[in-house]
């Protein structure tokens, strides 16, 4: 099978919730010694590019990206063992959390997911988190970027105190910061000197890649 066709029927079996197909099209790129990265990149990300679309233009909701990410996931389980450690590049590393006060947490976890699924290493604080540790978290992975986020207006200000701690510890610099969530606008990002503001996880995913790569 031509390698183009193979990328496509990845994709689209990805696109279309088909686990098995996924998995049993992932085996048959590795006996056709395609290389892994491509596989990666233009059947499995590619897929769940055009999912974090439809997802986006409310064709798909929460449960189907879930099916989706399952499967991502599933194939990646075959093919990432062949995987050469420096044919990636050097990921992008992100921390996130729901800052501390907020419970809320169905849109992290969202991003969260479209971020690995795009390639992203994600070290997920989960939710309530004390705003200490988003700093200590990023310092001890060297992460590229912080992430928080909130659905209460009453937590809003723990973003501020964060870039705060980054600033007083001279690490400002090192990490871009990255805020949202239902009360977060981008004339508040611009307010607390937040460097992103994105709406919804595709377009923190995108924007995270065009700040870090580009």
């Amino acid at each position: 099978m031509e390698k183009s066709k193979l990328f496509e029927k990845i994709s689209g079996s990805l696109i279309e919730m088909e686990e098995d197909k996924v998995v049993e099209l992932c085996k048959k790129s590795l006996e056709l010694n395609i290389p892994v990265y491509e596989t990666i990149t233009s059947g499995l990300i590619a897929g769940m590019d055009e999912v974090g679309r439809l997802y986006e233009e409310e064709e798909y909701f929460l449960p189907e990206v879930l099916i989706c990410s399952d499967a991502m996931k599933a194939g990646l389980d075959v093919v990432k063992p062949y995987l050469k450690a420096d044919d990636m590049g050097k990921p992008i590393k992100v921390v996130i959390g729901v800052v501390e006060g907020d419970t809320h947490d169905i849109g992290k976890n969202l991003v969260g997911i479209m971020m690995e699924t795009s390639g992203i290493e994600v070290y997920d604080l989960g939710r309530d988190v004390p705003l200490d540790k988003f700093v200590k978290k990023a310092e001890e992975v060297e992460a590229d970027i912080i992430g928080m986020s909130t659905l209460m207006t009453t937590t809003m200000d723990g973003m501020r105190t964060v870039i705060e701690k980054l600033e007083a510890e001279n690490i400002r610099n090192k990490y871009k910061v990255l805020i949202g969530g239902g009360p977060i606008s981008q004339k508040f990002a611009d307010m607390i000197g937040a460097d992103l503001y994105t709406k919804d996880a595709n377009s923190a995913v995108r924007e995270i890649k065009k700040i870090v790569w580009g």
